[in-house]
């Protein structure tokens, strides 16, 4: 390395937080909840399917609030149940400690 090179390093910080999109419950429309499932997700019906019966269950893990916001629309539109809850931050305790 010549004396006139310098080395730079960058830090980038994200301050936007994740989402995780969590379907509570399907509702009466289970079917129309799988279809939604499988659009948000890309996985097969039968992958779709399953997922959605074991209601609660994080479908979407680490998504910006936009899009976790969306696929929570798209989920209430077809019946079912669903929210988007903000992933803790890595040291933070998931459960709250007593």
């Amino acid at each position: 390395m010549d004396d006139g090179d310098e080395t730079v390093c960058v830090t980038l910080i994200c301050d936007e937080r994740a989402y995780d999109v969590v379907l509570l419950d399907c509702g009466p429309r289970e079917r129309d909840v799988v279809q939604a499932v499988r659009r948000l997700t890309g996985l097969s019906l039968w992958h779709s399917r399953v997922l959605a019966r074991q209601a609660p269950v994080t479908v979407m893990k680490s998504w910006p609030q936009d899009d976790a916001d969306e696929a929570v629309t798209v989920l209430r539109s077809a019946g079912a149940r669903a929210e988007a809850c903000e992933e803790p931050e890595s040291g933070e305790s998931a459960a709250p400690s007593p």
